[in-house]
């Protein structure tokens, strides 16, 4: 990324939580650190957050049960939020939902504020809620999440497996903003991983400005329905 370029930059440590509405014309690049990483988030219309990312759409629209370079997150009124423009992993995790208080109780044991200040243990449910009341939203307004850098499998009987070591050191993905996008992010571990160790990992930003997407956008091109998906999106710009 030409330094230049960049409008901010900031580190998510291990654990926390981050929200920013990103601008139409702006992309967010995100980066793993150490490698490992799980960066949940959720996406929103900044000025109608009742219209939101929409998992089902996303997979069905595009025919895919992954995210990468070329596919776009879609909003449940068919509107595109945000499209994947660069991606050096290959695989970011869609269906695999976010941890709770409860899950991580069980898997890494008890460890509050009260006892480990700053490390105590938290999770992604928790995270996200939190997050979202800076914005006055709440529980109602959960909504499926993206893992970034995480990949789950399915095998033929349906079962879902933590593929570890997905996201090496330095990989990074970046999302160009179509509309002006609430986007909510915690760096918990995925729910499936299974490091019996209470480990996340921290993940870098960076904003910068970038041009829209032309005719030949490979984002655009990508899908016959994305076509149309930044159709509608453009027209709710004009």
């Amino acid at each position: 990324m030409d330094g230049k370029a960049v409008l901010w930059e900031e580190t998510v440590q291990p654990g926390a939580s981050w929200s920013h509405v990103l601008k139409r014309g702006t992309a967010l690049r995100i980066t793993d650190i150490e490698g490992g990483a799980n960066l949940g988030a959720l996406f929103y219309n900044f000025e109608c957050p009742v219209e939101r990312y929409n998992m089902p759409d996303t997979l069905k629209a595009q025919h895919i049960a992954r995210l990468t370079k070329g596919y776009v997150l879609y909003s449940d009124m068919g509107r595109i939020l945000c499209s994947v423009t660069e991606d050096s992993v290959g695989w970011h995790d869609p269906i695999g939902g976010c941890s709770n208080a409860a899950l991580v109780k069980s898997k890494y044991g008890g460890a509050t504020y009260q006892e480990c200040r700053n490390d105590y243990h938290k999770d992604a449910r928790t995270s996200f809620l939190l997050e979202l009341q800076k914005w006055g939203m709440g529980p109602r307004d959960l909504a499926a999440n993206v893992n970034f850098f995480s990949k789950v499998a399915v095998d033929g009987d349906g079962n879902m497996k933590f593929v570890p070591g997905n996201s090496k050191a330095g990989d990074v993905v970046e999302l160009r903003a179509e509309m002006n996008t609430l986007v909510i992010l915690n760096t918990c571990q995925h729910p499936l991983d299974p490091n019996p160790k209470y480990q996340p990992k921290a993940v870098q930003l960076a904003i910068r400005r970038v041009p829209p997407a032309a005719a030949d956008d490979p984002c655009r091109v990508s899908r016959p329905e994305n076509g149309r998906g930044f159709t509608l999106t453009e027209r709710y710009f004009l």
